[in-house]
């Protein structure tokens, strides 16, 4: 393995290719007053287009993009795709950041400069990390898996190998969200001896309390999270149907209609954010139209999606997790979960609860997020 300097540079024949099908795009029939209840909404959607076609510069953001220092090195036959910004602190801790879907690389654009340069916001340089943030397989600017199996456990090996024998380093820290916790997870679990401790935004949907058939065994709180649960995946779970099942399906249209694809990526963003229905509340339409062309331009959404199928076919199981952990929960964030059932699985260390805030943590509070990675790793410094 060998790590070679990256530059973004998506060619002008996609680009030119985009602007004709934002010219022709055939919409579907529903009235436009619908609102987001089935959906994404049409009138939001046509407003976001017309920006899209009309507004939006690619190339401002592709230079934005390009002033972060980004790597690919092939590790187990796929290129990943990974940016590394070294701490600005007298020993910076190295920290692995890994996003989930629907979003990539860029959920942790925001935080970076926080924990490489935490003195220049306010903080002390003596929290300062090495920041290491990679695309998962499939994702964004890494190369697309050629094979079945790669899951979150698969994806944790190869970031063991990024950060030790890539980067060299012997111990570091790792944090994510969605499925970036469940790499983590999946890190600390099978590789302890290299972890000084995770920080985790949510525990993913707890499969083991939904498949419990004896409640009297839960208690109050475990058994009001399994209800909960089950009316959340009833109503907001078809996405996750789809992809665990028949990925190669909904890629055809993902791949083919870039409206399609924004439609399926804003109405997780809206609905999964602290935005009281107004995306406008936690991002600009330059940041919104940043993320799903990443998975445009490099043709990501079936991989992505096909994450879904291999997570829910192929990964082994996961038992307690002994480093220590951070856990930081975030209002309106997915199915918290319940503390009693948490602390029997994890080393809890660090239980913040935050006062706003989604799934999109990184994003939509960047410095709340930053803060308590910076506290909970400062006693492990220690």
């Amino acid at each position: 393995m060998t790590a070679v300097p990256y530059a973004i540079h998506v060619s002008d024949e996609i680009l030119d290719d985009l602007q004709y099908r934002l010219h022709h795009i055939r919409w579907p029939a529903q009235w436009e007053d619908a609102g987001w209840e089935r959906g994404a909404d049409l009138g939001y959607l046509k407003s976001l287009v017309d920006y899209w076609r009309d507004h939006y510069d690619w190339r401002a953001q592709e230079s934005k993009l390009n002033r972060l220092s980004q790597f690919r090195s092939n590790i187990d036959g796929i290129d990943v795709h990974f940016v590394h910004e070294r701490g600005k602190g007298p020993n910076p801790l190295p920290i692995i950041l890994t996003h989930g879907w629907p979003d990539s690389y860029l959920r942790y654009e925001k935080m970076i400069p926080l924990l490489t340069d935490p003195a220049r916001y306010g903080g002390n340089a003596e929290d300062s990390f090495d920041v290491i943030v990679p695309s998962l397989p499939g994702f964004g600017f890494s190369g697309h898996p050629d094979r079945p199996g790669v899951n979150n456990f698969v994806v944790s090996q190869m970031w063991a190998k990024l950060m030790t024998q890539e980067l060299g380093y012997n111990k570091f820290a790792a944090a994510g969200g969605d499925m970036g916790s469940g790499v983590t997870r999946y890190l600390a679990a099978h590789y302890p001896e290299l972890l000084v401790g995770i920080h985790l935004t949510d525990v993913g949907i707890i499969k083991s309390l939904m498949a419990s058939s004896d409640d009297s065994a839960l208690s109050e709180e475990e058994r009001q999270y399994k209800k909960k649960a089950a009316e959340w995946i009833s109503n907001e779970g078809g996405y996750m149907s789809i992809q665990s099942t028949k990925p190669h399906t909904v890629a055809y249209g993902l791949s083919d209609s870039p409206v399609g694809l924004a439609a399926w990526i804003i109405e997780k963003l809206r609905a999964w954010s602290d935005c009281k229905g107004d995306l406008s509340q936690k991002y600009s339409m330059d940041e919104l139209l940043t993320h799903v062309m990443i998975y445009w331009v490099t043709n990501t959404s079936g991989p992505a999606a096909n994450r879904y199928y291999e997570n829910s076919h192929s990964l082994p199981p996961l038992g307690p997790i002994e480093v220590p952990t951070g856990l930081a929960l975030f209002p309106e964030d997915i199915l918290p979960p319940p503390r009693s059932w948490t602390e029997r699985q994890f080393n809890i260390t660090r239980w913040t609860t935050m006062p706003s805030g989604g799934h999109f943590t990184a994003i939509e509070e960047p410095e709340l997020l930053a803060e308590d990675i910076r506290a909970f790793y400062r006693s492990i410094r220690k």
